[in-house]
This record gives C-alpha cells, structure tokens and sequence, in this order.
C-alpha cells in the first residue's frame, strides 16, 4: 500500500525528561538507581492510518504499549484519503483520531509524515490535487523557501489540533514513482542529497511558536546500523531541531506485509545472546531505535505483530536494568537540556 521509495538509499550512509512537557512517561525497565548507563530503546511507526487495518488495530497497539511500558513514535497522515480526515472522516477516521488523542498517555508521540504521503495538499479546497509535487521530494529541492516549507507545516499542524492531536516531529514520506526517482537523482547529480536547510529552520520557528508538543522537534530521514547518530539541525536555546537515525531496520513485515521480511532474532534472539538490540547494548551505544510499518506492525492484519511482541517479552527477560524506553521527542528534549548523552548515567 505504501507509494514508497527507500528514502535510505536516496540520502546513502550519513556520519553520522522524560518530556517536560504533556504527560509523564516513566523510564521503561530501568531503575534510576541504577549506577550502570542504560541503552535507551525505542522505534517509528511509519504509514499508521485506519485505512490499513482500521481503528480498532491502532487502540490494540496502543493498550499493548502502555501495559508492556514501552515508548515510541507512530505517524498521523491526515490527508491520506484524498482529503483533511480532520474535516471530512467516515466513521473509521473519527474512531482512529480518538485514539491517536490518547497515544501520547500510552507511550507513542505523533509523527506527521506531512499531509498525504503523495502529492502537496491544497488546504484551501481540501484536496490533494492531481499531478501534485510529491511531499517527500519537495523536502529537498532547493529552491523552496524557509517561508513556503513553515507555511504548509503550519497548515498540517492546523489540521492536527482541529482533530485534537499535537504533532511530536515528522518522518520524511518516502515514493517509489518513476517521476520522483529521476528528480532524486538529478538532485544527487547536482549535490542536493539531502533536506533542504530552510526545512529545518522551518520547523525550529514553528516550534519556538508552540506548534509542536514540545521544544524539540526529531526527525526521522535516514537509517544506518552503523553511522548512525542525533543530529542538531537547528538551534536557538531551549528550541531545537533534530534528525534522530534509527539504528536498527525494519523485520516486522515492512510496508509490503510480507512475511519473509518478519525476523524476531534480527533483534534479540530467544537466549539474549545476540540480536542488533544486543549488538547496542554491549556497545555501550545511547541508544538503540529501529523503524517499522503499519502494514507489518499491525494486530489486526499485520505479519510482524507476533514478531514485536515476542521482540518486546524477551527485552523485558534479558535486558532489565540495562535499557530504558523513551519516545523519539523525549530523547531529544533531554538531550537538548543535558547537552549530551549525560542524562543516562
């Protein structure tokens, strides 16, 4: 279902308090008495609407995070259908925007993976227009202005709180299309491979101006195992603006349902031994945080579902005081008022 182009290959390997704001979340598994630095964990939930396996899998999943006590990210695209589902939703729409409002007292900020995942929505006609620039690819071309990227920010974020949802960040939509994967690569050729610097100066106004839940903004652009890293894109004080890169990939399914991409032991394996969630642990990384799909990731219909839950028990059976979870939008709210990594010792 996803139009989706692995935006990952496009920008390559890049070199890469808990919220004081809104309702508490506590610190997962770990004890703050712990004098050992935790691992915190953590994940994206690309493509979550009601069209891929309706409400009620979105308030199954939200119930499972608050009881297991573990945090994420999950994306809200408003305009998925065509139109504003803050405006014009079926029963299904109203059912799923209930939900997302109460997310963030289970565990999971809200993304905006922009408004449609597809074409620049008009707001004026409350359409998504046809032959429309790709949301996605619009991120980069240079030629946009700071003023043009905070004004259709600023139009989504309006439709956000017309449905009572407050945005954490934004997850960049990914396409597949013939016309977009050609631009992408004329845009390598000319040296734009990655956002466009107004984006980001963009987000850090709308943030200084309250639109977003916090004074933190996290991105989610790119992934790498390896070169992976929290990235200032914008700064001024408290405000900030990050790009977050999950370490760690999608073997829940991805956006294909497939379930020949479902692997459990990608993760951590049934002995604990091993896994990249292991792999970040040992390494004393700060954090280890992986990507998914609704698609996959869903109990409704989803091939990963068995997968993450079983991913989830064996964290909790192996990992005790040597992780804790946090959703994308505290991490960087405490990284950004401890200036580093100091808040997890």
């Amino acid at each position: 279902m996803s139009r989706r182009f692995n935006r990952r290959r496009f920008v390559g390997s890049l070199t890469a308090s808990m919220a004081s704001f809104g309702a508490p979340w506590p610190l997962g598994y770990g004890s703050e008495s712990s004098r050992q630095r935790k691992t915190i964990l953590s994940f994206y939930c690309d493509d979550t609407s009601p069209y891929v396996a309706g409400a009620e899998a979105f308030g199954t999943f939200l119930d499972f995070c608050a009881e297991q006590r573990i945090a994420a990210e999950s994306s809200c695209i408003l305009g998925m259908d065509g139109h504003s589902m803050a405006r014009n939703s079926n029963e299904q729409g109203q059912a799923f925007l209930l939900q997302v409002q109460r997310a963030w007292q289970c565990g999971v900020g809200t993304h905006l993976e922009l408004m449609t995942h597809h074409g620049l929505f008009d707001f004026k006609a409350n359409r998504e227009p046809e032959g429309a620039v790709h949301e996605g690819l619009w991120l980069y071309e240079p030629a946009v202005t700071e003023g043009e990227y905070e004004h259709y920010l600023r139009d989504i974020l309006a439709e956000g709180e017309r449905a009572g949802i407050k945005f954490t960040g934004l997850t960049c939509p990914g396409c597949g299309c013939k016309t977009c994967q050609q631009r992408y690569a004329a845009l390598r050729a000319s040296g734009h491979s990655t956002p466009n610097l107004a984006l980001w100066q963009a987000l850090l106004s709308l943030a200084k101006k309250g639109k977003f839940r916090s004074r933190t903004v996290p991105c989610f652009f790119d992934s790498s195992e390896k070169e992976y890293g929290l990235h200032r894109k914008a700064n001024d004080g408290r405000w900030a603006v990050f790009d977050l890169m999950p370490n760690a990939m999608d073997h829940f399914g991805i956006w294909e349902n497939n379930p020949d991409r479902v692997n459990a032991d990608y993760y951590i394996t049934a002995d604990g031994k091993s896994g990249v969630i292991i792999r970040h642990v040992e390494a004393k990384s700060p954090y280890c945080i992986w990507y998914s799909h609704w698609q996959g990731l869903n109990p409704a219909k989803g091939v990963g579902w068995r997968a993450f839950t079983t991913v989830v028990e064996r964290i909790r059976r192996h990992l005790g005081d040597r992780v804790v979870w946090m959703r994308p939008s505290d991490i960087t709210d405490r990284y950004q008022q401890s200036g580093g990594w100091g808040f997890l010792d």
